[in-house]
């Protein structure tokens, strides 16, 4: 038998390296904390039995080379990296033939590691191993009845095993990207057994790397499978042929496996017509409790909504206003199986027998079934629709008699052709909206804000399912063109407690201040207040995420024990890009996010961290289940203004359309998505744009969020998610003017006849330019604006919107 090789090790040497972004350029760059080890194969035999160094490898010379000259070199990618390491090792240690390498990225869950092992006179073709460790959520596994209810925690460690071959050095593997796509499609399934969903995990790896060469070993590890047990777990190594059947069935589209969401362990065995994936709407209204809790926790249980709306009764209009919406979702079940699940949901969530078309807890029905018409009904019963009590048509026959049903439906599939009509849900919607009147009640999209610290005891918690009361909830206007309901501009109050914020520094950055500052804004009309502990104007420190709690979290646990109802119960926002000052804050009492890079941090062009901080910003919000104002940006304000590429496209706002969009897009589609209703959209005044830039979009803000002009709309069915033109559409816009430089670079020009020469002002003197600037976003149709001197700006909001928003 051959002995194993000896080795020396040096184990662990924390670094802090410095990286190119991985971007096109490669010209930014950031720092990253790693763990690096290095292995020597080499044969202590004749050092042992000498005891003489003359035989031994002096390890402390490597390691002191590579400490001194890895954190003076940018480094392309990990892979160039461990390069650099293999060469410096091979160049002192000329007795050595064979090394490995390994680098760890320190950081939070889950762990990213690159190991490769080299022989000297094998240069071109050496194996390498890239290994994501404990990366955890929850999904639906299991066959007992409740583990298909409620989702199990389950974690995974990968390695990818390659050989690498020629100059690839320069590429990162994509650690950070799959893990988030696996996280993002796998926390939607729903696998009967262990094996399947390893199986599954396994052909996702090997599509996503796309090495055709590349060997996959997943381990899982089921953490509540058994009482007394950590966990259960299962570990396969699969290659692309292990899967040629699904490659070759699938062939180039993005998804190999089928992924159930509403998967139930008898269909299997008793419905054999219904394994096929089956695309479903189903529409959610509640009217009794707490509205918005019912239907978060009914959606916890299904999936993909569309916005929220707020809606008068119908048929017995006696009764409190409903909450509406609806939702996509794929599942195997046949229709009536389907519609036996979610009634066993609406009776989880508390509805209870009542009057028909009366007050619900919740409601759950069954729209569309692919492109199906379903009638259980006998053929000579179908003339009436007062016996479908323990019966199911579909589509559902009072779709197109129902606002409330046809407007969530448009937000999601506005090109489906309704089955029984022959006409599109748009062209639907577009027929019962004309023939309402200014009388009808209007449909008005729906922003709840959940209520923190969450251990309250209305808290609602189902089948393990924790979701906080609702504090208070904002209405927008759905289509206001047509009713003549007023408008509300909402006011956020700015509060930094910071001392080097450009506007306001130093001036609340106390407890006593900031208190201060916050009952003065809850008295002026301030609807919400939002905290900020982190300076974004250029130039500005950065700072520890420890600093930035320090600063923010007592601020924030001060004013939910404040004496004053008024003050206590005031809603609050988190200023921050980072997850853990968001969770931290949220928990403490914060009903709302405002993150001004959208999730993907602060580094432009996007690169792997920006994935990380888009998924992870993604989870704090969708776990949490609070608002978010997502705002365009392009890394550090001062920099990054050209837009020459958007100058065909329609200029400044085709392009905060279209770079803001795709962050959008990318935070509410798909599993584990925020939902819809709790995205504010915000065009970044004052953040990476020229000054007639920032004019233009003020001018236009009206646009940003504009719906598709009709004629784009006609040709949506071509587009892979039926839509195209503009992504913002329908979102509520807050626009944050209040004292901005822009204002300062107008005020400095001089007059048009040249007579006025023009002044500078500090961004204090800068009141009245804000003034103007609020008043043109509440002219253009802004939600909230965020502004410093609340009690003026109110007056503003108060006259603008009794002139134009009437």
């Amino acid at each position: 038998m051959t002995r194993p090789k000896d080795t020396i090790r040096v184990d662990e040497v924390p670094l802090t390296l410095s990286f190119a972004d991985d971007d096109a350029n490669g010209e930014e760059e950031h720092l990253q904390a790693v763990l690096l080890s290095f292995i020597l194969a080499h044969d202590i035999s004749k050092a042992a039995r000498s005891d003489d160094l003359t035989y031994s490898v002096d390890y402390t010379a490597a390691y002191a080379i590579l400490i001194e000259t890895l954190p003076k070199t940018r480094h392309a990618s990990l892979e160039a990296l461990v390069e650099l390491v293999f060469e410096t090792l091979f160049r002192i240690h000329l007795d050595v033939d064979e090394a490995s390498v390994v680098v760890t990225l320190q950081g939070a869950l889950p762990r990213f590691t690159i190991e490769a092992t080299r022989k000297r006179e094998q240069p071109l073709a050496r194996p390498y191993r890239f290994i994501i460790n404990k990366l955890g959520f929850s999904t639906i596994t299991g066959s007992d009845p409740r583990e298909r209810i409620e989702k199990q925690p389950v974690m995974f460690d990968i390695t990818v095993d390659r050989k690498q071959h020629g100059s690839t050095s320069q590429e990162w593997f994509p650690f950070a990207t799959l893990a988030t796509s696996i996280h993002q499609t796998f926390t939607a399934s729903a696998y009967l057994i262990i094996e399947s969903l390893t199986s599954a995990v396994a052909c996702h790896v090997l599509e996503y790397t796309k090495d055709p060469d590349d060997t996959v070993t997943i381990k899982l590890s089921k953490l509540n499978a058994l009482a007394l047990a950590a966990s259960a777990q299962i570990q396969i190594t699969r290659q692309r042929d292990d899967f040629a059947d699904v490659f070759a069935a699938r062939g180039s589209k993005e998804r190999l496996l089928p992924l159930p969401t509403a998967i139930r362990p008898e269909e299997e065995a008793v419905h054999s017509g219904s394994s096929s994936s089956h695309s479903v709407a189903l529409a959610l209204g509640s009217n009794l409790g707490d509205r918005f809790a019912n239907i978060e926790t009914a959606l916890r249980l299904i999936e993909v909504p569309t916005f929220m709306y707020e809606t008068a009764p119908m048929y017995v209009t006696d009764q409190p206003l409903f909450a509406n919406c609806a939702c996509m979702i794929e599942t195997n079940l046949s229709p009536m199986d389907l519609l036996r699940l979610v009634k066993e949901i609406e009776t989880a969530v508390g509805r209870v027998p009542g009057i028909r078309f009366g007050p619900r807890a919740v409601d759950l029905d069954i729209l569309t079934y692919d492109d199906q018409l379903v009638d259980t009904r006998p053929p000579d019963s179908r003339a009436s629709l007062d016996n479908l009590i323990g019966q199911l048509v579909i589509p559902h026959p009072r779709t197109c008699e129902r606002e409330f049903v046809l407007r969530p439906l448009n937000d999601m599939i506005p090109h489906y052709i309704h089955p029984a009509s022959n006409k599109t849900i748009g062209t639907l919607l577009d027929e019962l909206v004309s023939t309402q009147t200014d009388n009808d009640f209007p449909m008005l999209k729906v922003m709840p804000f959940p209520k923190y610290p969450s251990d309250a005891p209305e808290s609602t918690k189902i089948h393990g399912i924790h979701v906080p009361p609702t504090a208070k909830y904002w209405t927008v206007s759905s289509n206001p063109a047509k009713h003549g309901r007023p408008r509300k501009t909402h006011l956020m109050a700015t509060l930094n407690v910071t001392p080097d914020s450009f506007s306001d520094g130093a001036q609340h950055n106390t407890l006593h201040t900031a208190l201060a500052y916050t009952i003065t804004a809850v008295a002026s009309g301030a609807d919400i207040i939002d905290v900020g502990g982190h300076s974004t104007r250029p130039g500005a420190n950065t700072i520890s995420t420890d600093e930035e709690l320090a600063r923010v979290l007592p601020v924030v646990q001060a004013i939910r024990v404040h004496p004053s109802p008024a003050v206590r119960d005031a809603l609050l926002s988190i200023d921050t890009f980072r997850w853990a000052v968001a969770a931290r804050a949220v928990r403490a009492g914060a009903n709302c996010i405002n993150d001004v890079h959208a999730f993907t941090g602060p580094a432009y062009p996007l690169n792997a961290a920006s994935w990380e901080h888009l998924t992870r910003m993604r989870g704090v919000a969708r776990e949490l289940g609070v608002p978010v104002v997502l705002m365009h940006s392009r890394g550090d304000a001062d920099k990054n203004k050209g837009y020459d590429a958007y100058d065909d496209a329609g200029g400044i706002v085709a392009a905060v359309q279209a770079e803001l969009g795709r962050k959008v897009d990318m935070i509410v589609r798909g599993p584990g998505g925020v939902r819809r209703w709790l995205v504010f959209v915000d065009p970044g005044i004052g953040f990476s744009k020229t000054v007639e830039g920032q004019l233009t979009l003020m001018r236009d803000l009206g646009r940003m969020t504009a719906p598709t002009p009709a004629h784009e709309r006609e040709s949506a069915h071509e587009h892979e998610h039926g839509q195209v033109g503009n992504a913002l559409a329908g979102y509520p816009l807050l626009v944050g003017p209040s004292k901005k430089s822009v204002w300062g670079a107008v005020l400095e020009q001089g007059g048009v006849e040249g007579v006025y020469q023009g002044r500078k002002t500090n961004a204090q003197e800068r009141g009245w330019a804000t003034a103007a600037a609020v008043a043109c976003a509440v002219q253009q149709g802004a939600s909230a604006v965020r502004v410093h001197d609340v009690a003026e700006m109110r007056d503003v909001v108060t006259i603008a919107s009794a002139i134009w928003n009437r």
